[in-house]
């Protein structure tokens, strides 16, 4: 087995661990910020320090063609994505709904499917068994209890495949740190768009508790995992990189249990078994890599 260097190690274990605790940091965060309002901000202030960033070093700025795509990316991933699943958490357990984002891989390959690329037999497998997976974790009473919460994060899982994909094959970001700030600048203000239109109300003064969760949501999940994402597709097995999809959901069930009090029944533990099974054959499936932007 080739020995991981640090640097991959550590981009490893950025995107297992923080990608996994953001849910939790996210449910920490809507004691004072409502969903749309604290994933807009968030990305408003982190797609802020990325572009300025950006600028201070020189780096070549978005044309007009790749703001209008990072407009239309930034709305489907984050608006729809983030947004969808922050609004979830709201009635839903923050570890069921990792669980349940576990399944965009497989729907990132069925959306492919209208692009002409179809799953090899591996994938297929992957994709049948993690539905078989969300099909028994929507029954369990975190969904069944939560019909919102479940429309919710199922429209987050559709919008963040949905612009992963287009990303790839039809709205192409700038290069580099510009592009990942353009999404995340236009993502945010869409999300404030949605706060504005829903009249979320800030509550002001924040909560510590709350506070300090979003200050993390932006610099260690907006900022330093994206980064080491990045940095793993450049240095690792696509397969290795993507491993955070099926470390994740238990990531995010072990914190949302012991430190979110959160209450998870053994048919909700069974059935996240089965989608990080089926999320393993869909990864190592795979004729060809797709990044996560």
């Amino acid at each position: 087995m080739q020995r991981l260097s640090p640097l991959v190690a550590a981009c490893l274990a950025a995107t297992w661990l923080v990608w996994g605790s953001t849910y939790l940091a996210i449910k920490f965060a809507l004691i004072s910020f409502p969903p749309f309002f604290q994933m807009g901000t968030r990305f408003l202030a982190a797609g802020g320090i990325l572009f300025l960033w950006t600028a201070v070093r020189g780096l070549p700025m978005p044309t007009r063609t790749q703001w209008r795509n990072a407009i239309i990316v930034g709305a489907l991933m984050l608006g729809g994505g983030m947004g969808g699943a922050a609004y979830s958490e709201q009635t839903v357990a923050s570890g069921l709904v990792v669980a349940y984002i576990a399944i965009t891989p497989a729907t990132i390959a069925l959306i492919n499917l209208f692009f002409g690329i179809k799953p090899s037999k591996l994938e297929t497998a992957g994709m049948v068994v993690g539905l078989c997976g969300v099909l028994l974790l929507v029954r369990g009473r975190g969904f069944s209890a939560a019909p919102v919460g479940l429309a919710a994060v199922g429209i987050g899982n559709v919008g963040w495949a949905l612009g992963s994909v287009l990303s790839q094959r039809k709205f192409t970001l700038a290069q580099g740190a510009a592009g990942f700030a353009s999404e995340m600048l236009c993502g945010g203000a869409f999300l404030m768009l949605l706060s504005l239109c829903t009249g979320e109300r800030f509550r002001w003064p924040a909560q510590p508790a709350a506070l300090w969760a979003w200050t993390y949501l932006v610099f260690f999940g907006s900022l330093i995992a994206f980064s080491a994402y990045m940095m793993l597709l450049t240095r690792a097995r696509a397969a290795l990189a993507a491993s955070y999809s099926f470390v994740n959901p238990i990531i995010g069930m072990l914190l949302g249990v012991t430190l979110g009090s959160e209450l998870v029944t053994n048919h909700e533990w069974w059935a996240v078994a089965i989608i990080v099974c089926g999320v393993i054959l869909l990864i190592f499936g795979k004729r060809q890599p797709d990044a996560r932007a």
